[in-house]
């Protein structure tokens, strides 16, 4: 079985394990990306493709225009719709995206030839995309007969939408996001798939305690609120330092949050529900993950490790767990045991491929 997967980019590094756990199981796996990751991950197969990036210029530049015709939340502004569906605001977005598929299909068609991709038996597309926007691509392979599976991981579906020509013809949806199966008819949910055998952490509690913010994006992890709380406590208690990790490499990510005690990874849920690939990290490191979670996650993960607040808790639970080392031991441990159980890419290679099974992709 051949598996192929399209994406952006390769965000946090998931599309590598994905290739490996494929091929683990003696499947042909490789992927493809749009454009360079904002971070140090193997880019596959890279497009390079004009038009589109991932730097600030290009993203503070959409923003600004999101807000002409979504107002003040600009491109952080929810969209409606059972699923929300993606449409040009304006004829100005109509022709870029038009004149974006026409230059594109230079580069993109010659790969197809190429890289023989129409040869592929299932298809995942990352983001809800293909290469184009019309979706002409995905109408080649639903006319081949081709298995096509769609991963949405939150602001593709929160803000943007499905591309309707790709909703129609995806056979799977897929999601690591709860409150995305409250907007998608057919949606299922996919833990996060992680490498937890990669750490081994240390559970003891040092002299110096040291707790972590690591935002990607402020907005959406309520940085304004859990900063200010963090410096507090580092303030107030001598043997407490607060790291705040932000805008640097990969390794140096890694290396600054295995040699903390607490995450405190979001606030206000502006971003979705609970938490994602930064706690998934802090977990398999053994780190105690504070975080706001809303009923509806506690409900779906009632033997979760998290410690729950909200911004007006936050620091209050901060200082109960700074002053209690055998709980944030013990809260470090059971974050371990937990991630392994869900998260490890052995289960969620299980799950997905019992996923394959119910549609009959695989034995």
């Amino acid at each position: 079985m051949k598996i192929l997967y399209i994406s952006p980019e390769n965000t946090v590094g998931t599309l590598n394990l994905w290739q490996k756990a494929h091929t683990a199981r003696g499947n042909e796996c490789r992927f493809i990306t749009l454009y360079q990751a904002r971070h140090d991950f193997d880019p596959g197969l890279c497009l390079d493709l004009p038009l589109v990036r991932a730097n600030n210029i290009y993203l503070k530049g959409r923003h600004k225009y999101y807000q002409h015709y979504r107002g003040q939340l600009g491109d952080y502004a929810e969209q409606s719709g059972y699923p929300p569906q993606w449409q040009p605001n304006s004829w100005l977005e109509k022709y870029y995206f038009h004149f974006r598929d026409w230059l594109w299909h230079y580069t993109v068609e010659q790969v197809i030839e190429n890289e023989q991709l129409l040869d592929y038996d299932i298809y995942h597309l990352e983001w809800g995309l293909e290469f184009y926007r019309d979706g002409r691509f995905v109408k080649r392979l639903k006319e081949l007969g081709k298995s096509i599976a769609c991963t949405y991981h939150g602001q593709d579906l929160r803000t943007r939408g499905v591309i309707p020509e790709i909703d129609a013809v995806s056979q799977l949806n897929l999601t690591s996001e709860l409150d995305l199966l409250t907007k998608h008819p057919n949606m299922k949910y996919l833990f996060l798939p992680f490498d937890t055998g990669k750490f081994d952490p240390d559970f003891s509690v040092g002299e110096k305690i040291r707790i972590c913010h690591s935002p990607t994006n402020r907005y959406y992890k309520g940085s304004e609120t859990i900063i200010p709380a963090c410096e507090r406590i580092s303030q107030k208690y001598d043997f407490v330092e607060f790291v705040l990790i932000e805008n640097q490499p990969t390794d140096l990510v890694m290396e600054m949050k295995q040699s903390c005690d607490i995450l405190v990874d979001q606030v206000h849920n502006r971003g979705g529900w609970g938490y994602g690939m930064n706690s998934v990290e802090a977990l398999a490191m053994g780190l105690c993950c504070v975080t706001e979670l809303v009923d509806e996650y506690v409900d779906f993960i009632p033997d979760h490790p998290f410690i729950n607040i909200t911004a007006d808790s936050l620091e209050e639970t901060l200082k109960k767990l700074v002053l209690d080392r055998l709980l944030l031991k013990e809260s470090k441990v059971k974050a371990r045991e937990w991630v392994i159980k869900y998260h490890d890419i052995h289960a969620t290679t299980e799950k997905l491929y019992g996923f394959y099974q119910e549609r009959g992709w695989a034995k």
